[in-house]
C-alpha cells in the first residue's frame, strides 16, 4: 500500500547527488525519449529555480521547478513531471496545489506563469490557469503560454 506523500523544496545546491541524478534522469527520461523530443534539457535555468520532488518511500514520484520573478515578471512553474509508476493517481493535481501555494506564499502580488504542451491546457485550466498566447510548436510539440493573476 502507497505512504504519504512528502513535498521537499529545494535550491540546486541543496540536492543530493544522487536526488540530482534521479530528478534530472525523470526528466530525460520522460522530456526527451518519452516524447521523443531531442532538445537541450539542461538550460542553464535551474541554478535560479528552486525544486519541488514529491517522494513516496524514498522514490521520485513527481517534480517540477519553480523560476522566481524576474523584474516585474511572473513567477514560473516548468517541467511539471510525474513519473510513470505513480501515473493515474492524482500525483500532478497535488503537485500543482504545492507549487500554486508556494508562488502565493512567497510571490502574493505576481502572476504565476506557465508553458503547457497543449495537450493539457485543460488540466493547468482546472487551477485556473488561462491561455495568454495563441499555440505555438516549441521542439516539434505543441504549446500554449498560460497564467494565473496574482
Amino acid at each position: 500500500m502507497p505512504t504519504e506523500l512528502q513535498f521537499v523544496w529545494s535550491g540546486l545546491d541543496g540536492l543530493a547527488p544522487r536526488d540530482l541524478y534521479a530528478m534530472l534522469k525523470l526528466r530525460v527520461d520522460t522530456f526527451v525519449v518519452e516524447q521523443n523530443c531531442p532538445y537541450p534539457e539542461l538550460d542553464g535555468k535551474d541554478q535560479d529555480a528552486l525544486h519541488l520532488r514529491v517522494l513516496e518511500d524514498g522514490e521520485l514520484a513527481a517534480y517540477l521547478r519553480v523560476l522566481p520573478p524576474v523584474d516585474d515578471g511572473p513567477a514560473q512553474i516548468g517541467r511539471v513531471i510525474v513519473a510513470p509508476s505513480h501515473r493515474g493517481r492524482k500525483v500532478g493535481e497535488k503537485i500543482m496545489h504545492e507549487a500554486i501555494a508556494h508562488c502565493r506564499a512567497h510571490f502574493p502580488d505576481r502572476d504565476i506563469a506557465l508553458s503547457a504542451q497543449s495537450h493539457l491546457k485543460a488540466f493547468y485550466g482546472a487551477f485556473g490557469f488561462a491561455p495568454v498566447s495563441e499555440e505555438y510548436v516549441e521542439d516539434g510539440i505543441p504549446h500554449i503560454d498560460m497564467r494565473l493573476a496574482a
